[in-house]
């Protein structure tokens, strides 16, 4: 999470999608910078209005902008499957190595998702509001946003990247999960519509 206090601006940190460059590249320039605990790194939009932006918006006489970036949700999904595949996760509860995509869409999907499969949603991250909300395509716009509302420059490089590994999910399986994570579907058709 990055806190432009002069800027009057945050970025709320949406996990896998690439808000570890932007903290990385952008973190020196910010006012604060929540890289610990991840709890906090990755504090959905009502958690931050709850609990943090009272401290930074001086009890609402400062109200600070809220900035955040959502992945087409299959893609999401499939870096959530890939970086968790990683060689470090092996034998642990979180591990998807050995899981197929389809596997991880099903658990994912269940009501009570294994450990691996528990990875939120993006809707109910983003849940609150954003004031500006920019699809992980188009990451390019949302450096430029940040750098002209910062005034800094700086390059972006990538970070905390998945492991490649193919993607496929069948069909049946993808309008299923469209139909059960309505609300992430409906949110990325909204943002990528404009």
């Amino acid at each position: 999470m990055l806190i432009f206090w002069k800027a009057r601006l945050v970025v709320l940190s949406v996990p896998k999608t690439g808000t570890t460059s932007l903290e990385a590249a952008f973190g020196p320039y910010a006012d604060a910078v929540i890289r610990h605990p991840t709890g906090l790194k990755h504090m959905n939009v009502r958690r931050w209005h709850a609990q943090l932006a009272p401290l930074f918006e001086q009890r609402g006489k400062r109200p600070l902008r809220t900035m955040a970036v959502m992945r087409e949700p299959v893609d999401w999904l499939g870096s959530w499957w890939r970086y968790r595949s990683r060689e470090a996760l092996d034998g642990s509860e979180n591990s998807t190595a050995g899981i197929s995509f389809d596997d991880f869409v099903d658990a994912y999907m269940q009501e009570e998702p294994p450990r691996f499969a528990a990875i939120g949603s993006q809707a109910r991250f983003l849940d609150g509001g954003v004031d500006h909300l920019f699809p992980f395509g188009r990451l390019n716009d949302a450096i430029t946003f940040l750098s002209t509302e910062t005034g800094a420059t700086p390059t972006v490089e990538r970070l905390n990247t998945s492991p490649t590994a193919e993607i496929r999910l069948s069909p049946e399986r993808r309008a299923r999960l469209e139909k059960v994570f309505a609300a992430d579907f409906d949110l990325w058709r909204g943002l990528t519509s404009r």
